[in-house]
């Protein structure tokens, strides 16, 4: 399995023991083993099938699962078409990996017709996206229902890429998580990309000298390159330098070396309060940094749920019933 070994699986598997009875507000892991015993299997070939034919969605279905918990919760509200839903809001319009949820929710209706949420088999999605990207796997508590309300107004509370480190602390504190959480969560950032539009005012005329001075002197040139001053705000930049499709600790590493691309990811190596998380995990086996990411993922999923008689399980992913 591509160098991980036994050990760091047992590793896993044994940090997670507990997240495996312990869950949010009615979920919990096999929820689907009678109704739909096929169902993660279902999602984990559809998954696989598409990342197959192109890598970045790994990272698109990562990051479509974090932005959906962050907004009315992990409700699949972010799956919505039409116009003022949450897809259509400014800090989502980047998102990708619709047309794979799309994929796995047309197989399991034919399979499981009405039992599968799209809630969960986004979370199942963005786990089997980093087991794919060659990060490890974990448990999924699943049994979220599929919420009624999307709204673009609601994106605001989403982490910017602007944020300074407080900031990112007051948006992850009001979802229940804490600064551990939020620096391993952007540790998702080892995967995928992001537009320069993002970040391309750090390039420029960030103070009355120039550039943001944070970033390394000798990767500016490098950024400037990918995004000139006029123009090319559309142009991706990967979010972890020469390792934008494995799922790794180098993201840390790119901090440290000045070499983070988004304002808000390198205020984490500059704040002290966070500095020693990104410095943990630089000084730890990979494996350690995994199973930390994966406990944060089982948290950051029973974010605000929707479970039993509440919500809807949708026919549709990106319509309500």
């Amino acid at each position: 399995m591509e160098g991980r070994s036994l050990c760091s699986l047992m590793f896993l598997l044994l940090a997670l023991a507990t997240l495996n009875v312990v869950h949010g507000q009615g979920t919990r892991v096999g929820f689907y083993a009678r109704t739909c015993p096929r169902a993660e299997s279902i999602v984990r070939s559809t998954v696989q099938s598409h990342v197959r034919s192109d890598r970045s969605l790994a990272a698109g279905l990562l990051r479509m699962h974090f932005h959906d918990c962050f907004v009315q919760g992990c409700d699949g509200s972010v799956l919505i078409a039409g116009a003022g839903t949450e897809r259509t809001a400014f800090a989502n319009l980047g998102l990708r990996g619709y047309e794979v949820i799309d994929d796995a929710k047309t197989q399991l209706e034919a399979a499981c017709p009405g039992v599968v949420s799209c809630a969960d088999i986004l979370a199942l999605a963005a786990r089997d996206s980093v087991f794919l990207s060659g990060g490890l796997s974990w448990q999924v508590p699943t049994g979220r229902r599929d919420g009624r309300i999307s709204q673009a107004s609601d994106v605001s509370n989403l982490p910017a890429p602007f944020d300074s480190v407080d900031v990112q602390k007051q948006k992850f504190t009001a979802k229940g998580l804490n600064t551990r959480d939020l620096v391993t969560l952007v540790g998702g950032h080892t995967i995928g990309t992001t537009a320069c539009q993002f970040f391309s005012n750090r390039l420029y005329n960030f103070t009355a000298n120039g550039a943001d001075s944070s970033i390394n002197p000798l990767f500016l040139p490098q950024l400037r390159s990918l995004c000139p001053q006029n123009g090319g705000d559309s142009n991706r930049v990967a979010l972890d330098t020469g390792s934008e499709n494995r799922f790794d600790t180098s993201f840390f590493a790119n901090l440290r070396n000045g070499r983070g691309i988004l304002q808000s990811d390198q205020a984490l190596w500059n704040d002290p309060s966070t500095k020693s998380f990104v410095q943990g995990y630089l000084a730890s086996k990979a494996s350690f940094f995994n199973v930390e990411f994966a406990k944060s993922m089982v948290k950051m999923s029973t974010i605000e749920l929707k479970t039993g008689t509440d919500g809807e399980i949708r026919k549709i992913c990106s319509a309500f019933n």
